[in-house]
C-alpha cells in the first residue's frame, strides 16, 4: 500500500483497477480543514490525463508492475512479436499498442517492456537507434543552404527529416524520443 505521502512525479498507483503514473502533484493546506493533494494522473492503458483529489494520508494501492527484458522479433504486419529472454516465451502486441514506438524497432533489439498483470503496457527503447534510409531525394552538389533538409524513407517505415548531403543507403541515427536525425554513423 502507499500512502499520499509517498506520491511524487513518476510514481504509478492504482484506482479502480487501472494503473496511473504520478504527472504532477501539489499539497494543499488551507486555513481550515484537513489537507489534501491535488494531483494530474496519466491513464497507463490509454493515455489520458485526469485530475484527482486525495485527502491526506488516503491509502493507495500499488500497481501490478513488471519490467522484463524483451528482445524484438520481427513485425508481421499487424503485431509486433517479441521474446522474454528468461522463458524464451514469445509475446505479440498490437500496431496500435505501441503507436510512434513501433518505428524504432530493428530485428533482434534487446530492450525492456513495461507489463500490467501480464498484459504489456509500454516498451523503454533506447535514446538513439541507428537506421538505414532507404529513400530519400539525391543531394546536388553545390546545394549547401544552411539548415535545409529532405524528408527520408528509413528501413523501419518511419519518414525523419535530414540534411541535403545524406543520401539512400547512408545509417543515421534518429533521436527516439523526438524524431529526429541527430547524425551519420
Amino acid at each position: 500500500m502507499l500512502s499520499t505521502t509517498d506520491f511524487r512525479r513518476g510514481l504509478k498507483i492504482e484506482m479502480d483497477g487501472v494503473p496511473y503514473e504520478i504527472v504532477d502533484f501539489l499539497h494543499v493546506k488551507p486555513g481550515k480543514g484537513g489537507a489534501f493533494i491535488r494531483t494530474k494522473l496519466k491513464n497507463m492503458i490509454n493515455g489520458r490525463v485526469v485530475e484527482n483529489t486525495f485527502r491526506s494520508g488516503e491509502k493507495m494501492i500499488k500497481p501490478d508492475l513488471e519490467s522484463k527484458d524483451m528482445q524484438y522479433l520481427y513485425h508481421d504486419g499487424e503485431e509486433f512479436v517479441f521474446m522474454d529472454m528468461e522463458s524464451y516465451e514469445q509475446l505479440h502486441v498490437g500496431n496500435d499498442h505501441l503507436g510512434e514506438k513501433g518505428g524504432y524497432l530493428k530485428d533482434g533489439m534487446e530492450l525492456k517492456m513495461l507489463l500490467y498483470k501480464g498484459q504489456p503496457l509500454d516498451i523503454d527503447l533506447p535514446a538513439s537507434v541507428t537506421l538505414e534510409v532507404t529513400d530519400t531525394e539525391p543531394g546536388v552538389k553545390g546545394d549547401t543552404v544552411s539548415g535545409a533538409s529532405k524528408p527520408a524513407a528509413l528501413e523501419t517505415g518511419i519518414s525523419v527529416n535530414v540534411p541535403l548531403f545524406v543520401n539512400t543507403g547512408d545509417k543515421i541515427k534518429v533521436d527516439t524520443r523526438t524524431g529526429e536525425y541527430i547524425g551519420r554513423e
